[in-house]
Parts: structure tokens; sequence; C-alpha cells
């Protein structure tokens, strides 16, 4: 049973920072944050705003 809840909660942070990634934040952040947080980054991640790019070049 132990070894079940090491793998979802592994999993749990790979879907995080695949979810992060989307929201243009750093996956390896919210990977880490996830194993130490769990459900609740899931959660955190599903309200945070998805961060635009600012342009490097704005004159073209």
């Amino acid at each position: 049973m132990d070894n079940q809840y090491v793998v979802g909660w592994g999993t749990l942070a790979l879907i995080n920072a695949a979810l992060a990634q989307g929201k243009n934040r750093t996956g390896l952040n919210w990977f880490l944050l996830s194993l130490v947080l769990g459900p609740a980054a899931t959660f955190i991640l599903l309200f945070v705003e998805k961060r635009e790019y600012k342009q490097a070049r704005e004159n073209e």
C-alpha cells in the first residue's frame, strides 16, 4: 500500500509540472513544490493565471 501512495504522489507532481508549464511557469519548481504540498499544489495551479510572454523586442 505504501508504494502505491508514493507512486500516486509522484505522478501528481509530474502532472502539476506539466500543468505549470502550460501556464508558462517553471515546471521544475512546481514539481518540487508538488512533492511537498501534493494535492494542494494542484488547487493552487488551477487558480493561478497564465503568464504572458513579454516580448524581448517590441519595436519589430
